[in-house]
């Protein structure tokens, strides 16, 4: 009787018990319409250490992640480097024997410029019959990755030898098939990476639209002065120094927003700044619970939220329909984590105290034209120069809100700007679905060709 005719029992042949556990053989059996073989015979370890530690020369450094794979990390004198490290080269792939298992592999291409690797990597060749870039979108599948965690050994930290990967096996189409299925999956990522710059042209439309109807004068780090232009010199009026620091002191915010077409006020003049919201007295009403995770980095939404009653809502910042939450922590800020909020539960809200809350003090401004400026790039760098607190506890001042100066043109204008740019920002938003949707159906169709 065949084995695999058994339901309930599972034959193993004694010379494939490389490791004595369960877990590696109880998965999905590996089928395809292409040939099973086994890594050991088509790729090869590249374990050999060099010394780097010539005080004179400096050392680019490699890393490897589960977001870009590998890149340029550091560079490193010699002097500072005590221990032998691996050389890499063009198609080699290289793995974190401990985060494997979550993705962190990459394979080097021509344009990173380091060479070195920490030794605890293991990095791996590619022999004649097989062609790494196959090879490693093979490793970076659904069903492959698969099989790496049920291979992985140790009780705390799991682990990935070499000896255990080159027992793996893998589909093998012939060395054509096998390019021709990654320039098939080449070809749907060039797709999605023109997508994303159509995309990052729009971002850039975006705020040279802003720029334009404002006024507004993009401003260069040089700095022209009746005496000539100061390159490396930064004159700073002593009445507009906000705070002391090496990297606070700076103008008021009035100058890098300032309007040639409009009125320039100071945000605390025109809006509430962590007001207190007053809550119904009923105590079993329920209202809109949204953390700081449920604001969206890309778009500056909010995509999701839970239900609380008042009565459980003590210790968070309270809110209500039409006021804007924006981040005040590091790196929450930098990344954009602010939304005007609307379709609160009963019209109230309450979330993260690490949120500051704006309100509008009369109807002449629209919010989400605010929420547009506080968005810019320029508006985030600036905020990031006015951090308090000790490192990874770093947050904005309510007073750098208070003393930004913003142009206020008048509410039809606010308005017109507003769906303007909602309208680029909606291209932008398919755009950058698309592009994610073509990178993992690229993925998709690579694993759909090669497994059964």
């Amino acid at each position: 009787m065949e084995m695999n005719q058994y339901k309930f029992l599972k034959l193993i042949h004694f010379k494939a018990l490389l490791q004595w556990d369960l877990k590696r053989h109880f998965n999905n059996r590996l089928t395809s319409k292409y040939d099973i073989v086994s890594l050991e015979n088509h790729i090869l370890e590249q374990a050999q250490k060099y010394s780097i530690d010539n005080p004179d020369v400096q050392y680019g450094i490699l890393g490897v992640n589960n977001q870009n794979g590998i890149f340029d990390a550091y560079i490193e004198s010699g002097k500072n480097i005590k221990q032998k490290y691996k050389k890499m080269e063009v198609g080699w792939i290289a793995y974190n024997p401990y985060r494997v298992n979550v993705g962190s592999i990459g394979i080097k291409r021509i344009e990173h410029k380091y060479d070195y690797i920490s030794p605890a990597y293991v990095v791996f060749s590619c022999l004649s019959s097989l062609c790494s870039d196959y090879l490693f979108l093979t490793m970076k599948t659904a069903f492959f990755s698969q099989r790496i965690k049920d291979n992985t050994t140790g009780s705390v930290r799991q682990n990935l030898s070499y000896e255990i990967l080159k027992g793996l096996q893998i589909p093998l189409p012939s060395l054509p098939e096998q390019q021709a299925l990654v320039s098939d999956y080449n070809a749907k990522i060039n797709q999605a990476e023109n997508m994303e710059k159509q995309a990052k042209q729009i971002e850039q439309e975006i705020e040279d639209y802003l720029f334009t109807e404002l006024g507004i004068e993009k401003q260069t780090e040089t700095i022209i002065n009746d005496g000539g232009e100061y390159k490396l010199l930064k004159l700073v009026r002593c009445k507009n120094i906000l705070e002391w620091g090496f990297d606070k002191i700076s103008e008021d915010n009035k100058e890098f927003l300032n309007s040639t077409f409009y009125t320039n006020k100071l945000l605390m003049n025109v809006l509430l700044i962590n007001p207190s919201t007053k809550l119904p007295k009923r105590s079993n009403v329920n209202i809109s619970f949204i953390p700081m995770e449920c604001i969206s980095d890309k778009y500056g939404e909010w995509q999701d939220h839970r239900i609380c009653h008042i009565s459980n809502s003590n210790g968070y910042t309270k809110f209500q329909n039409g006021d804007l939450i924006w981040a005040r922590i590091t790196p929450c800020m930098q990344n954009g984590k602010s939304a005007v909020v609307d379709n609160l539960e009963n019209g109230f809200g309450c979330g993260s105290t690490e949120f500051h809350i704006l309100r509008s003090r009369d109807n002449n401004i629209n919010m989400k034209y605010i929420h547009i400026l506080l968005r810019l790039p320029i508006v985030l760098n600036k905020a990031m120069k006015s951090f308090t607190g000790s490192a990874g506890q770093q947050r904005v001042p309510k007073s750098f809100l208070e003393h930004l100066s913003v142009p206020f043109p008048p509410l039809d204008v606010q308005n017109a700007i507003v769906n303007h740019i909602n309208a680029l920002k909606t291209q932008m938003k398919k755009l950058k679905q698309k592009a994610e949707d073509l990178r993992k159906q690229a993925l998709d169709d690579f694993e759909k060709e090669i497994f059964e």
